[in-house]
């Protein structure tokens, strides 16, 4: 019991310094491309760059002195409050800003949030016992009032303390790097990947500080503490020569997937099949480091994701033999310590193989009408199928989420979407996302690595959770077809009909349309559906040019519309019953899919 508890309170523990990390981070991950802007016009057209160019070169401080620090403070207010939050967030950083000549990152990631959960508890205390009709009026000057206070409060109080923070840890940065101490950092860092808290490490702590040592002095080795490709590199090398079973089979793969595509992710599993091979992460970290260190050689910028191709791109002119001999120092001692290891295991280890195959000859055995151990066994056996389909009879949308919601996340999504998309499983759309980002809602099936299942049924709890060990390999993912699959095989009658009821609902509406009041046609953007919103009302664009129609067409907010019969709004299903609620007037079509629906051929047929 007193085991029990611990493993609780240390599972806990992990899941607050995840969440903590995932803060930081999901500040910096957004603006990733800005960073990634700053850093090549300054490698490129800075008086020591590839081209100098005094007039491009303006941008530089600009750029570095008021842009990130707003962007960074406007997502920071953004994750506590939505939109008000990350304007009274915008403003409030303006006063950490002004009156410093260092980069205010580290304010932005202060005043930024802080200036989200000030007007969050404001308005939990007032907005109820505003008057109907006055709002807008108070909403507008709340968070006026409310960001000229937080401006004020960070110029008088917390620029000083961020100043003297900043110069603290910029002496003590400067001090450790003196001494060739820095190299022992990756003792801490290369663990902390592997427990899924690399973006917390690298982009919440590392590039911030990156970029102030960056600022001043041109480059910075900060950037490359965690991006470098080295380690992971050295680890997959030694698989692909010494492994065993599947490990060794998709190695390969697996090392090209994380030197040039930058996802680190990939070799996580593989350290903890056998956890002795962090000694080897840690060393190749550490050596790799070492050398950088040694050869007085850093990035320009931050290099996301930690691809060579990114390592490359954000290289100071003139330091390219420096960066790959480094890169190439920890690719070879990850890969000698991994050997090593990978040789004295003497285990026959095949991973989850075995297990598959084991799975596999269970369901030949009675695919073909074999007897399994006992009629008992074989009636949990069904009855557990039986459920497990069940299980599956509400998921409408499935989603991976990983700490940032790019890299690894992205391809999971991808390859389950393909495996979805062979099946002929239609209507259940697979996507990614950071699991900051998380909403819960029915209907949801959330895939997440083991690692973050925790903050992922916190975020989420009515949605279905399957937790995997690897992204890029899951058997798990056949058993999420298979029930699906198996699912819509059950009662085929009852999917006739409610397509049946679904073709009527749809052309009901078409039908109920007046053509001749239209007179322009809005797709409605909101949460994930900015992206196909955007890309849908060009594609019609083009249809209405190719029939000949005048009628505009724009991609608008929800908040936006003017209530009349003269805009014929397409919308998501899940948008629909938000936009009947605030209009009256407007002609609403719902689709299942912005990109393309049967309905728009009758659409652009009618329109006048």
């Amino acid at each position: 019991m007193e085991e029990k508890a611990t493993k609780i309170q240390k599972s806990s523990l992990k899941t607050k310094v995840q969440k903590f990390g995932t803060s930081l981070s999901s500040m910096i991950m957004p603006n990733i491309s800005s960073l990634i802007a700053w850093g090549l016009i300054t490698a490129i057209f800075m008086a020591a760059g590839w081209w100098p160019n005094a007039k491009i070169a303006t941008l530089i401080d600009p750029m570095k002195l008021y842009l990130i620090p707003l962007l960074i403070a406007y997502v920071g207010g953004r994750m506590v409050y939505n939109e008000r939050g990350a304007v009274v967030g915008a403003i409030a950083v303006m006063g950490v800003i002004v009156g410093s000549n260092i980069p205010m990152f580290l304010g932005a990631m202060i005043m930024g949030p802080l200036g989200g959960w000030c007007m969050k508890k404001f308005d939990q205390v007032f907005r109820d016992k505003i008057k109907t009709g006055f709002e807008m009026l108070y909403d507008n000057f709340s968070s006026g009032i409310m960001g000229m206070i937080l401006a004020i409060f960070g110029l008088f109080i917390v620029n000083p303390l961020v100043v003297a923070g900043n110069n603290l840890i910029s002496k003590g940065v400067d001090w450790i790097i003196s001494i060739h101490m820095l190299p022992l950092a990756n003792i801490f860092i290369e663990p902390a990947k592997v427990l899924f808290l690399n973006n917390a490490v690298g982009n919440g702590i590392l590039v911030p500080l990156g970029i102030q040592q960056s600022a001043s002095a041109g480059k910075s080795i900060l950037f490359l503490l965690e991006a470098d490709p080295g380690p992971g590199l050295g680890i997959l090398l030694a698989f692909m020569i010494f492994g065993k079973g599947m490990a060794k089979a998709s190695a390969p793969g697996a090392a090209i997937i994380q030197f040039f595509g930058g996802i680190h992710e990939i070799y996580f599993p593989y350290v903890l099949m056998k956890p002795a091979l962090i000694l080897a992460a840690i060393a190749g970290g550490v050596s790799g480091t070492f050398t950088f260190s040694l050869l007085g050689t850093g990035l320009k910028a931050a290099a996301s994701p930690g691809s060579i191709i990114a390592v490359l791109l954000m290289t100071p002119k003139g330091n390219y033999l420096q960066i790959l001999t480094g890169v190439a120092v920890a690719a070879v001692v990850s890969f000698v310590v991994a050997a090593l290891i990978l040789k004295a295991d003497k285990s026959e280890d095949t991973g989850d193989l075995s297990a598959n195959q084991a799975k596999m000859e269970q369901m030949k055995a009675a695919s073909k009408g074999k007897d399994l151990p006992s009629t008992q066994a074989a009636t949990q056996s069904a009855q557990a199928a039986t459920q497990s389909v069940k299980a599956y009879k509400d998921v409408k949308r499935i989603i991976f989420a990983c700490d940032a919601g790019m890299g690894s996340s992205a391809m999971g999504a991808s390859l389950l979407r393909d495996k979805v998309k062979k099946a002929g499983i239609k209507n259940i759309p697979v996507t990614n996302t950071a699991i900051s980002r998380l909403k819960d809602e029915d209907g949801l099936l959330v895939i997440t690595q083991a690692e973050l299942a925790d903050r992922a049924q916190q975020k989420t709890p009515s949605a279905m959770h399957i937790a995997v060990d690897n992204f890029l390999s899951s058997n798990k993912y056949d058993e999420v077809v298979l029930n699906l699959k198996t699912l819509s095989q059950i009662d085929p009658q009852a999917a006739k009909k409610e397509a049946v009821s679904k073709a009527a609902q749809t052309s009901d509406q078409i039908s109920q349309l007046d053509f001749q009041a239209i007179k322009e046609v809005d797709f409605i953007h909101h949460d994930q559906h900015v992206g196909s919103a955007t890309m849908a009302t060009s594609l019609f664009k083009d249809r209405l040019k190719k029939a000949g129609k005048h009628v505009p067409v724009k991609n608008m907010e929800i908040d936006d519309l003017d209530d009349s019969q003269a805009h014929l709004v397409i919308v998501t299903k899940e948008a629909e019953k938000n936009l009947k609620l605030r209009y009256t007037e407007i002609q609403v079509v719902s689709v299942d899919n912005l990109l393309e629906a049967k309905e728009y051929d009758y659409i652009v047929e009618h329109l006048a």
